[in-house]
């Protein structure tokens, strides 16, 4: 029997993106839009991604009363004081909330600082809710990504909702993430998600 899991998340991308992840495990990944109920926003006041993505998943279940999950993720830049740090606040600097081509202008200014490149890395987050009772979560190793460069040279293509994938240089080829990918840091990740999901559809039943 395939598994059905509302993915809680408005973004387009990232929902086709885990759809790609997932689709070797046989579960069928549901948008929110498409559950046809009238689901308001949840709002993202946690302090780490997991905090962000357990808001999320346990709103969400609120709402739709079905097995969901959510993801967050906050992007850590070495060499970066820890005030500047963007963490969980990737889109929102100085308390406004950034477009996809400012995001893009802001961090790539950051790089000039570190001479046109500087490491960074996503740490990710996810949350599962199947019931009232039961929530399986991970965060950190697994699940995130390895270390590109962030640089201050845009790539051409853009991808609404995964701004800086234009801005990500792999670190061992030289080369943007776009040269060869559709969104670069899904596979350093795929495996961890899939495993998570393996192990939690063992124990319940969909």
């Amino acid at each position: 029997m395939v598994a059905s899991l509302v993915y809680g998340t408005n973004n387009p991308a990232k929902l086709q993106a885990m759809r790609e992840c997932l689709a070797p495990t046989g579960i069928e990944v549901v948008g929110i839009a498409e559950t046809r109920v009238a689901v308001p926003e949840a709002e993202e006041h946690g302090h780490t991604p997991l905090e962000n993505a357990r808001i999320k998943a346990l709103s969400y279940y609120a709402a739709l009363r079905r097995p969901v999950f959510a993801c967050d993720s906050g992007l850590y830049i070495d060499g970066l004081p820890e005030s500047r740090q963007p963490g969980v606040y990737v889109r929102t600097v100085n308390g406004r909330r950034l477009s996809d081509e400012e995001m893009i202008s802001y961090y790539a200014a950051i790089a000039g600082e570190f001479g046109g490149k500087v490491s960074a890395r996503y740490k990710n987050a996810i949350c599962l809710v199947i019931s009232e009772n039961e929530t399986y979560e991970r965060f950190g190793n697994g699940i995130s990504g390895e270390k590109f460069y962030l640089v201050d040279t845009p790539h051409q293509k853009r991808i609404e909702g995964f701004p800086l994938g234009s801005l990500s240089v792999d670190i061992k080829s030289g080369e943007y993430y776009y040269q060869d990918r559709v969104y670069g840091h899904a596979d350093a990740t795929t495996d961890g998600f899939q495993e998570f999901f393996r192990n939690v559809l063992k124990r319940f039943p969909c």
